[in-house]
């Protein structure tokens, strides 16, 4: 079974985002998440497992996955373990913003080039940098499921295999 990428921030229900502020999903991804199979929601989450991992590792050192993974289980932020800790260090900075003191505790540091930032604006950043880049991707692919097939776009159909 593929866990859901939701971590209860939603903006596509609420608000009608085309994708959604917490999870990245689009907003039609969301809507029909418990229809599709677990191919579809397999390329779901590999499409924003590979967005997120960009944008974070080229920010974010994870020096320590076990203190990363025991923060998030002691906050009680939702993380997916089959997806990059990358993956987890956002919902970390989506759901602990302005909350998180001292990254160091969750066994992150920030890189050289952004330690001059402070940690909520360098998340604020990367959130509106994934948010672009997945609008963009929605706009230049066309991802809108096919439901004359009943499937989601394969990641080779969408240029991400």
């Amino acid at each position: 079974m593929v866990k859901t990428p939701c971590i209860g921030i939603c903006s596509a229900t609420s608000l009608g985002d085309v994708v959604c502020r917490g999870c990245k999903r689009y907003g039609f991804e969301v809507i029909n998440w418990n229809g599709y199979d677990s191919d579809a929601k397999q390329a779901v989450l590999s499409r924003i497992e590979k967005f997120t991992v960009l944008f974070l590792s080229s920010r974010f050192h994870i020096f320590s996955e076990a203190a990363l993974k025991r923060g998030l289980e002691q906050f009680s932020i939702p993380f997916n373990s089959a997806l990059s800790p990358y993956c987890w260090l956002h919902n970390l900075l989506k759901k602990g913003r302005g909350k998180i003191n001292n990254l160091s505790y969750f066994g992150v540091s920030v890189l050289p080039d952004y330690a001059r930032f402070d940690v909520t604006a360098l998340a604020e950043q990367i959130d509106e940098d994934l948010m672009a880049l997945n609008a963009a991707h929605l706009e230049r692919y066309g991802l809108a499921p096919d439901h004359s097939l009943n499937r989601y776009p394969s990641d080779s159909e969408t240029n991400l295999g």
